[in-house]
């Protein structure tokens, strides 16, 4: 029996075949048109359904990145299923550089959203009803906010062994469990039974090369997992990822200019320097100490902070913590043969 053919936007797309559908949002003060825009990409052979999307936060633009090397990955040529990818689905923020909409609002905060709500809440419905809830599951990409990076990590919800399952398939150092946010994508999806794996990683806008790269091969996995995707090409993770049940941001504890010692990526332990604060002369130096053991996942990019300023950023090793550091993801990334020198481009 022929697989049917995949609707969207009034448009289908056959067997085997690809395109790109723009779903109408809005239109600027200038009258121009903002539409959000889905790449369809229907396999030939029956398979899961599932999206990538990316740029929820308009600065988040690493997410971006990710999603143009891996429409370029060969393996899709012999995708089962159906994949809908998203690269912008905040397209004000990304315009404006600026992680927000034009109203200040986060749009990963306006889900489920409303088609005669605010502008956050009619975007947020669009991309729920269009793409989201069509698809078996899907992998929304995020970055740290401007002036903080964050070591690549999966968040996962409590309970969910689905999403643990992608996890441990995506090969991210760190894998932590965080909870559901009220207005959030992940946590709508959840509450209507679509699955949602988010990927961490990088600063606002920059790019992260390692970052990037496991972002791509994570994404890869996950669909060879589900057989979406033979596994011909495909490099299974070479280590175990830390498992992680909590984190807490630690904070300056005096204002003033901040040296670090640590990066993200970095195991401590309870009682280590992790950073130094001084003031403007040199005259009172206040150390930033670890107050348990963990794993630094983030930290402040900015050299100047206040008192209270979020400077690291540790998750607590659970008893089945296993992994390698970020040194040991960069190695396995610059031996990965899916990424030569000259297809990063």
């Amino acid at each position: 029996m022929a697989r049917a053919p995949f609707e969207i936007a009034g448009e289908r797309f056959a067997p085997g075949k690809s395109g790109t559908v723009n779903l109408p949002v809005s239109i600027l003060p200038d009258h121009t048109p903002v539409h959000l825009s889905v790449q369809v990409h229907h396999g030939k052979r029956a398979g899961p359904t599932m999206f990538v999307s990316a740029a929820v936060h308009g600065d988040e633009v690493i997410g971006v990145e990710i999603v143009r090397r891996l429409l370029r990955a060969p393996q899709l040529a012999s995708l089962r299923g159906t994949l809908l990818v998203v690269p912008v689905v905040n397209s004000f923020g990304f315009l404006n550089r600026s992680r927000y909409l034009p109203d200040r609002r986060d749009l990963n905060r306006c889900f489920p959203g409303h088609p005669g709500g605010s502008l956050g809440s009619r975007l947020a419905h669009i991309f729920l009803q269009e793409v989201v809830l069509r698809c078996d599951f899907g992998i929304d990409l995020h970055s740290a906010a401007i002036h903080r990076t964050n070591l690549p990590q999966i968040r996962l919800s409590p309970g969910d062994d689905t999403t643990r399952a992608m996890a441990m398939a995506f090969g991210a150092p760190v894998v932590l469990t965080s909870p559901l946010r009220d207005g959030s994508l992940r946590g709508e999806a959840a509450a209507r039974g679509t699955p949602v794996l988010l990927y961490e990683a990088g600063e606002g806008l920059r790019f992260d090369e390692m970052a990037v790269r496991a972002g791509v091969a994570g994404i890869l996995r996950v669909m060879r997992s589900v057989d979406m995707l033979p596994a011909r090409g495909i490099a299974k993770a070479k280590e175990r990822p830390y498992i992680c049940k909590s984190s807490s941001w630690l904070r300056a504890p005096a204002g003033g200019l901040l040296r670090t010692f640590r990066a993200e990526g970095e195991t401590v332990e309870k009682g280590d320097v992790l950073a130094t604060v001084s003031d403007p002369f040199g005259e009172v130096e206040t150390d930033l100490l670890s107050p348990a053991p963990g794993i630094l996942i983030g930290r402040a990019i900015l050299p100047v902070v206040n008192e209270g300023d979020a400077v690291f950023h540790l998750a607590a090793l659970s008893p089945e913590a296993s992994g390698d550091t970020v040194g040991g993801l960069a190695a396995q990334l610059e031996s990965d043969p899916l990424f030569d020198e000259d297809e990063i481009i």
